[in-house]
């Protein structure tokens, strides 16, 4: 390092940097997860719903470094350009080649890695809350790690990492379609296979089952929004002063105008402000944008949130309709919005064709959707999806693990 341009030498220790810091405000996200999960849930499920997120991240990790780097970063594809492998495990190139060589002087190979190693247990998250507080562990547990391991990078590699979707003009910045409608559509698969929750739905309607904490609830979307400036910040992949203050701008701004979005619509609808709706609405603007936060203009990046936030009421209604439960509104906020994300760079930037972004999220759809209903079904058939009757009305944290969350808090009868 030593002989090389200190100037480039300073600008590669920036970028750098900044790489690491994102990948820091992408791992927050996953705190952001479990606390809206859980908030958004009952207290008698929150030690399982907890230990799933600390579970996945750390299954996403380990078969990333294992294999799911080198499937979605193959360097040569094997079937036309719709699979490759680059061998097991991790090994940075030798010398300045691993180091400021590796991407023109942005960041170094392990930062490569760690950064799309906190993308790739984003998936499985998003799967988590659609299946909350009626899905057994162990079932869980099982096709995640398939799932993160083989189907997300398989799915990757063909925009992220030079496949076909890439050779065709498909664009997709940060992972509207390629992190979020990919566990949204497992999440879909997930929700319809194993049912709803019991109670839920009855022949006089739906029946809401509150969340027990809309503090935490609260707290977990607020993680979320700040980690998104690493999620869709990082995305540039270097600390160039330009594209990444762009990016924080259209950020902030599809967020804060989902938020009027579905606060404008689930106000109207029901004529009472529902907190749960806005918080929602948040995440759907900051999914929405994520596709196009740096070729969407700040002025119509309020118009993909506030479109955005209408359409995850719209389809947390529809889906209840449909009597698919979603605890959480995963499935709504990841799926519903990733696909109109995607889309909405087809619309906004005239740099990308619609009809190529269209061919996207169908080709994501049919193969999320088969291989993680195909995967549920297996795991189904193995170790059982869904807990008894008995473990469900009683909670899975005493069910599946024998513990509380909020041990020594009880209620009495007071005669």
């Amino acid at each position: 390092m030593s002989e090389l341009n200190p100037s480039n030498t300073a600008l590669f220790t920036v970028n750098n940097i900044w790489m690491l810091v994102s990948t820091i405000l992408v791992f927050i996200m996953h705190l952001g997860f479990a606390s809206l999960e859980v908030g958004l849930t009952r207290a008698k499920n929150t030690v399982n719903i907890l230990f799933k997120n600390v579970s996945i991240i750390s299954i996403g990790i380990i078969t990333y470094t294992l294999c799911g780097f080198n499937l979605m970063y193959p360097g040569d594809f094997i079937f036309g350009n719709f699979f490759g492998f680059g061998g097991w495990g991790i090994s940075q190139p030798d010398g300045a080649a691993g180091l400021i060589d590796y991407q023109n002087g942005s960041y170094t190979y392990f930062t490569d890695f760690i950064f799309q190693a906190m993308f790739a247990a984003t998936a499985a998250t998003i799967v988590s809350g659609a299946v909350a507080e009626r899905i057994k562990l162990s079932g869980f547990l099982l096709f995640s790690l398939i799932y993160v391991a083989f189907i997300y990078p398989i799915a990757g590699s063909w925009k992220w990492g030079g496949g076909w979707l890439d050779q065709m003009g498909f664009y997709d910045f940060a992972g509207s379609t390629l992190v979020h409608s990919v566990g949204g559509w497992a999440a879909l698969s997930g929700a319809y296979i194993l049912g709803p929750r019991i109670g839920k739905y009855s022949k006089k309607g739906i029946i809401p089952i509150m969340g027990h904490s809309m503090p935490l609830a609260s707290i977990g979307v607020f993680l979320l929004w700040f980690g998104w400036y690493g999620f869709n910040g990082g995305s540039v992949l270097s600390a160039d002063p330009g594209p990444v203050s762009f990016v924080f701008v259209t950020t902030t701004l599809a967020a804060a105008s989902g938020v009027l979005g579905a606060m404008t619509l689930s106000w109207s609808f029901s004529k009472k402000p529902d907190l749960s709706m806005v918080l929602n609405g948040s995440l759907a603007g900051l999914v929405g944008i994520t596709a196009g936060a740096d070729v969407i203009s700040p002025l119509n990046a309020i118009i993909v949130g506030y479109i955005a936030g209408l359409l995850v009421v719209s389809s947390v209604l529809f889906f209840d309709r449909l009597r698919i439960d979603d605890p959480v509104g995963a499935i709504s906020v990841h799926l519903t919005c990733g696909i109109w994300g995607t889309l909405a760079v087809g619309i906004f930037s005239s740099e990308h064709s619609f009809l190529t972004q269209f061919i996207g999220v169908l080709s994501y759809g049919l193969f999320c959707f088969i291989t993680s209903f195909l995967l549920f079904t297996m795991v189904d058939k193995l170790l059982g999806l869904r807990v008894s009757e008995e473990e469900e009305l009683i909670g899975l944290d005493l069910g599946e693990h024998d513990m509380e969350a909020y041990s020594g808090f009880q209620i009495f009868n007071v005669e």
